[in-house]
């Protein structure tokens, strides 16, 4: 069950319009500017690092993580997040690299009961059939979506677990964000966006080697 919404009938925008229609949606749902902003950094931060702009990603790492620390709610597991990134910056191996993933799994198991807490806002279909059947059925729909994203956040804490022994991680994360990421703005996104955004590892003893800026 993916989480994202198409609609393939909308006309192509530019990007900055789509960034504009972004924030006014957020605004409207409730988000805060810190929630969309550390999306967007982490966002950019992982692109940076996936094309070998590594000093660039690693600056919006940690900006990211400032932005989780001090403008989301204390037991945020996007805080883990950013120090998991942070920690994978840090370089394998590093103690700079254990005190982030040790920090990490502490923010992260310090964030229970939030799958079951979190609202999910209607989803946006492509047809009025489906949204007819998404509010016929919403205990189910609700149901499976916290029992999809529990698997999701038992994934991420083991993805973590293996960088802490200097692993690498048996799921994928950001690579699934695009195809996963909802277009609504609510706490399934927020929590999906923690559980994913998240630098794919596929060999941690390669994770920083150079590549040019």
């Amino acid at each position: 069950m993916s989480f994202m919404a198409t609609n393939t009938s909308a006309p192509p925008i530019s990007a900055s319009e789509r960034r504009a229609i972004e924030r006014r949606l957020a605004r409207d749902a409730g988000w805060s500017a810190a929630d969309l902003r550390w999306e967007r950094l982490s966002e950019a931060a992982i692109g940076h690092w996936q094309a070998g702009r590594r000093r660039r990603a690693g600056w919006l790492f940690h900006l990211a993580c400032w932005q989780a620390r001090l403008g989301l709610p204390r037991h945020d597991r996007r805080i883990a997040t950013g120090l998991i990134n942070l920690g994978i910056v840090a370089g394998p191996g590093t103690a700079l690299a254990k005190r982030r993933f040790a920090a990490a799994r502490r923010a992260w198991e310090a964030a229970t009961g939030d799958v079951a807490r979190m609202q999910v806002r209607p989803r946006s279909r492509s047809s009025l059939f489906h949204l007819r059947m998404e509010a016929r059925h919403r205990d189910t729909y609700l149901a499976n979506a916290r029992r999809r994203l529990d698997a999701m956040v038992r994934e991420t804490g083991d993805s973590l677990a293996a960088l802490e022994r200097g692993a690498a991680p048996a799921h994928r994360h950001f690579a699934r964000w695009r195809g996963e990421r909802p277009a609504t703005f609510d706490d399934l996104r927020k929590l999906l966006s923690a559980c994913l955004l998240i630098v794919d590892v596929a060999d941690p003893g390669m994770a920083m080697r150079p590549a040019p800026e």
